[in-house]
């Protein structure tokens, strides 16, 4: 499923990261790499507050859209409120 489909307080992990090779390698440079764990901070429609690693990142929806997530995988002690 896409990125957007995640809702605040969620965490995902990374799947795949689509998009043109300068796009893909951009997300991937921002940490969105296979199996890495994506927390969604908050959320204004499909453009997205989101803590990756020790950063904290904003996507707008058309970049969020190009990375495929997965809800199943991670537990308790990787959600938002052990960040």
């Amino acid at each position: 499923m896409p990125l957007t489909v995640a809702k605040p307080g969620e965490t995902v992990k990374v799947v795949k990261v689509g998009g043109l090779e300068q796009t893909h390698r951009h997300l991937e440079e921002m940490g969105f790499v296979p199996d890495a764990g994506v927390t969604v901070v908050n959320k204004i429609g499909e453009n997205m507050i989101l803590q990756v690693h020790d950063s904290r990142i904003a996507l707008d929806g058309s970049l969020a859209k190009k990375i495929m997530v997965e809800k199943n995988g991670f537990e308790a002690s990787h959600s938002l409120a052990t960040i």
